[in-house]
């Protein structure tokens, strides 16, 4: 297949965008680089991939120097004009849009960066698919949507009416436009409700890259709901693992789909959403204690209260993805943790 993938200068693009190349598949990676975290480690993951960082140009495609099949172009998905030549000109099979500002606690002091990338982006790309006959349209939505909901394990069947942040609002708002497309255009479309992603190289304003530079600089961590938090982590091997058995299976519409007892994960129209998470909850203090085991040393904990925004709980209900793919998230919150602290102290040359 010929894939877009959006966001490969990103944690859970640039590992999808390799594995798709591997595979065989040819692959444009697009990304603005912005400036949310440190741009160094967004350059060490595309040049990963064999793109170098000096030939990188606003609008222009590049060629990987590893992988004959990948190629990447600096754009940001704003950018209307320029995204409708590309899909003109390249004429993609399925697109993969992972690209999004990230983050629950940024939306709440700008708000207007996730409007412009997470709903006015995500417009541009979804009618540039329905223009361009692309044949499956794979986005990252967010165990963010669930919100206000307590019913453990969250659950695609559930509606997500309560958002607590504009993050968690314009991820909401990418489910109900693509519906929308879905339903009118019969354009397939597959939303993927990400739970707490982590792994090497991955984003520096996560918890576990957090914890682990303060850990080893012998300063305090911010634990915060007093350590009661719990959250389903997932590695990153099994989102990407996830993601490619999405891409490879476009949804074509429930035919038992009622509008008297409507399912929010599914649709007479192509349309459907996925939980990919561990379904395996951990205490934060638990995760907290994982790492001072790998690392060896006790972490300064700085307990306070929850912030706004922020969920006491997250457990995903994947039974969907069992059912429907036959797969099943399954690393351990040790493996995982011990795989992101080799990463960490090879890339920033530490010796314990």
């Amino acid at each position: 297949m010929k894939v877009l993938v959006t966001g490969t200068a990103g944690f859970i693009a640039s590992n999808v965008a390799i594995k798709l190349i591997e595979r065989g598949d040819e692959v444009i990676g697009l990304d603005n680089i912005n400036d949310y975290y440190d741009v160094n480690i967004k350059y060490d993951r595309l040049k990963k991939a064999g793109i170098n960082r000096d030939k990188i140009e606003e609008n222009i495609i590049v060629t990987s120097d590893i992988y004959k099949n990948y190629r990447f172009i600096k754009m940001s998905l704003e950018d209307k004009d320029n995204l409708n030549k590309l899909f003109q000109n390249e004429k993609f099979d399925v697109v993969c849009n992972l690209a999004a500002q990230a983050g629950v606690r940024y939306s709440l002091t700008n708000p207007e960066a996730y409007v412009n990338s997470n709903i006015i982006g995500f417009v541009n790309i979804i009618e540039a698919c329905r223009h361009n006959d692309v044949k499956h349209l794979t986005y990252a939505s967010s165990s963010s949507v669930y919100g206000l909901n307590e019913k453990m394990p969250l659950s695609t069947h559930d509606n997500v009416d309560h958002p607590i942040s504009l993050y968690a609002a314009s991820k909401k708002s990418n489910e109900l436009m693509a519906h929308t497309y879905s339903h009118l255009f019969n354009l397939p479309t597959t939303g993927l409700r990400f739970f707490t992603v982590y792994g090497p190289s991955g984003r520096p304003d996560m918890a576990l890259f957090l914890f682990t530079k303060a850990i080893l600089n012998n300063e305090p961590i911010n634990v915060f709901n007093h350590g009661k938090m719990i959250r389903d982590f997932t590695y990153i091997d099994d989102i990407v693992e996830g993601i490619i058995r999405v891409i490879d299976n476009p949804p074509k519409g429930n035919n038992k789909w009622s509008g008297q007892q409507p399912d929010p994960s599914s649709s007479v129209a192509p349309y459907k959403i996925y939980n990919i998470g561990n379904n395996n909850p951990v205490k934060l203090l638990d995760f907290i204690a994982a790492i001072e085991d790998k690392l060896g040393k006790t972490a300064i904990k700085n307990m306070m209260p929850i912030q706004a925004g922020d969920v006491p709980a997250t457990f995903a209900d994947v039974d969907d993805l069992v059912k429907d793919l036959n797969y099943k998230p399954n690393t351990t919150i040790k493996q995982g943790i011990s795989n992101f602290i080799d990463w960490y102290l090879d890339y920033f040359e530490i010796s314990l």
